[in-house]
């Protein structure tokens, strides 16, 4: 099987934590020149030290905060001026829990911007050059919600849905140039956001974090919660050339818990 990504350079957003970095340090294990995106400079240059360089890769990030699309747009075209992208992965934190009805619409209008928007900025930069080499991997990393509304996560569930939307149309309109999009749907996994659901569902329901993690647990075909290396390592294949075949799906890495195909 051909995992090598070896001379590869691959973007990762959101990848100072959680399944962004999780993907990135995977990535980078199959030989890839990784590129982290986030906001905190700080941030960034201690998650880049965490890479694996023993195939001679060259790592490095870009410093650009999704809540200002322009922002993302100047720092993209940037970098792609300088280089070419094989990979994309597209990530950035969900929004604040809540139901539909009491967000407000400068909530959605946020959400769209730092998910949809900016992540067709990031593919309109890097799409030519993937383009004039024949290969691309675009990946973003949604949710579940796309295939089962998640109670309590109105606006997330409403602009997930959207980009999944957003990135079938581009898997058809990007394969005969050889690039394959998806999109990979995180179920419960230990992460900070995994913690912060919790907690919030903990409030509402007035009772204990355990009680609510169990309750999920139990709903968990496999019965426990994700690493995010799993989810990290389903990432990586999919950007390899082995996964070359694969486009247009959502692939969902939740341990069996959607109850829908």
């Amino acid at each position: 099987m051909d995992l090598d990504l070896t001379n590869k350079n691959a973007i990762v957003c959101g990848s100072t934590q959680g399944l962004g970095f999780a993907s990135a340090i995977e990535l980078a294990l199959l030989g890839a020149n990784v590129t982290l995106v986030a906001r905190n400079e700080e941030r960034l240059q201690t998650a880049i030290t965490k890479l694996d360089k023993t195939k001679q890769q060259k790592h490095d990030y870009i410093v650009a905060d999704f809540q200002y699309p322009e922002e993302v747009k100047r720092a993209i075209e940037k970098y792609v001026a300088n280089r070419t992208v094989h990979i994309l992965v597209n990530n950035t934190g969900g929004p604040k829990a809540g139901v539909a009805l009491s967000a407000s619409t400068e909530e959605f209008q946020q959400a769209f911007n730092s998910h949809l928007i900016c992540n067709h900025i990031l593919v309109q930069a890097v799409v030519p050059g993937m383009k004039t080499l024949g290969y691309g991997r675009i990946i973003n990393i949604i949710s579940t919600s796309v295939k089962q509304p998640i109670p309590g996560l109105g606006v997330s569930n409403t602009i997930r849905g959207a980009v999944a939307s957003w990135s079938k149309s581009l898997a058809f309109e990007l394969g005969p140039f050889g690039i394959t999009v998806n999109n990979v749907l995180p179920g419960y996994t230990k992460t900070r956001r995994y913690h912060d659901i919790i907690q919030n569902k903990a409030e509402i329901a007035n009772t204990s974090t355990d009680k609510i993690e169990k309750d999920i647990v139990s709903d968990i075909p496999l019965r426990r919660i994700g690493n995010a290396e799993e989810f990290g390592a389903v990432i990586a294949f999919l950007c390899s050339p082995a996964a070359g075949y694969i486009s247009g799906i959502n692939l969902p890495v939740d341990g069996g818990r959607l109850s829908s195909l």
